[in-house]
């Protein structure tokens, strides 16, 4: 387990080094300027963007998960953020070329910038993985796409708070009450 962790801690480390600050930036500010917020991906980056969109909810913006039966329509103002490692999931290459038509921004996360997805994005976010064999062993499929995927995303939070005028203690009074 050591081994495994070590191993995901440091691949993630170094995906996110990769990163330019000013892709970033870009994020945050289209995140600011969004009149409404639609996130997707599916399976286990579907997870990582339902987990966003609650700390975005949290922080008092309109956030709506796309396959969710309360989702509403995306206009031209708004913002699409899709997750998918590939960067081929048909269903995300589709709701992007659907929301580009729109005039909508799309942001995409994923390993591929070449990708479908990659080509429909107004900003994309490239989260490059290791491919050595070891990979396979101790972090598979998309592990260390997702964890990274989780861990930029949270990493923005600090920044979107600061410019949202947002504190741990606003975003507690929106935080979701499970009985």
């Amino acid at each position: 387990m050591k081994l495994a962790s070590a191993f995901i801690l440091n691949e993630v480390k170094e995906s996110l080094e990769r990163i330019d600050p000013a892709i970033s930036e870009a994020v945050c500010n289209a995140i600011i300027k969004a009149k409404s917020i639609f996130v997707y991906g599916v399976g286990r980056s579907g997870l990582v963007g339902k987990a966003f969109s609650v700390r975005l909810v949290q922080m008092g913006l309109d956030v709506h998960f796309i396959g969710d039966t309360t989702t509403p329509i995306v206009e031209r103002d708004d913002l699409l953020i899709v997750i998918s490692n590939t960067g081929e999931t048909m269903s995300a290459a589709q709701t992007a070329n659907i929301v580009g038509r729109i005039g909508a921004t799309v942001i995409t996360l994923t390993s591929n910038q070449h990708s479908k997805l990659g080509r429909a994005s107004n900003i994309i976010v490239e989260i490059q993985t290791t491919k050595i064999e070891d990979r396979r062993k101790l972090a598979p499929l998309g592990t260390l796409f997702e964890v990274a995927s989780t861990v930029y995303l949270d990493s923005l939070v600090p920044t979107l708070m600061s410019k949202l005028d947002q504190t741990e203690a606003s975003m507690r009074k929106r935080h979701a009450i499970w009985v």
